[in-house]
This record gives C-alpha cells, structure tokens and sequence, in this order.
C-alpha cells in the first residue's frame, strides 16, 4: 500500500506545477489550501453518509469510492502544505504497540 501511496505523492507533487486547465489537482493548488479544505470537508461527509447508507444496504462499494475520495482529497492538502503521504505512514507506524488511550494521553503531554 505504501509504494501507491508514494507514487501518488510524487504524482501530486508534479500536478502542483502543472497548468491548472490541465490538471483538477494543479486547479484545486491554484484555488489555494480554504477550497482543498472544502473538498476535504464535502467528502468526508460523503464518506459518512456512504457508511450510513452501507450499513442499511450491506453494500459498501460506494463506501469505499467516497473513502478513496477523502483519501485522495486528504493528499492534496497535506501536498499543499509541503507534506508526503509517508508522513502519515510513519505517524501511524509510531503508533503500533499503543493503545487509542495511551496515543490520546501522548498529546496531551506536550
């Protein structure tokens, strides 16, 4: 899973240079980080809705379409703020061995 996440980050970093009539990714970096936030936002509540809906249906294709939307969203901005996907990766990588709990407390302390 990481190698794709790490293409697509080398992907997006190229889009950002790209001519923003060619490129959706280069359109949304020239619109600047409040309407890539907006993306995040409208698919994150997409996603939510899809969980809802897939949990009545049983069928969680359009949930993993609308998840697949927030992850790629989620990229764009981390992207836009000089972030790599392997950043969260490694973020998440920390966090193994440790409890929700202890990841929470963690924050806390600093």
């Amino acid at each position: 899973m990481s190698d794709i996440l790490t293409e697509l980050g080398e992907i997006l970093e190229q889009r950002k240079q790209a001519d923003a009539d060619q490129s959706y990714v280069a359109k949304l970096h020239a619109k600047g980080l409040n309407k890539i936030l907006e993306k995040v936002g409208e698919e994150a509540t997409e996603t939510i809705l899809a969980a809802k809906d897939a949990q009545i249906s049983g069928d969680n294709s359009e949930l993993i379409y609308e998840t697949a939307d927030l992850w790629f969203h989620s990229l764009v901005m981390l992207s836009h703020l000089g972030e790599q996907p392997q950043a969260v990766l490694n973020e998440l990588a920390r966090r193994f061995g440790m409890s929700g709990l202890e990841e929470k407390a963690s924050r806390s302390k600093g």
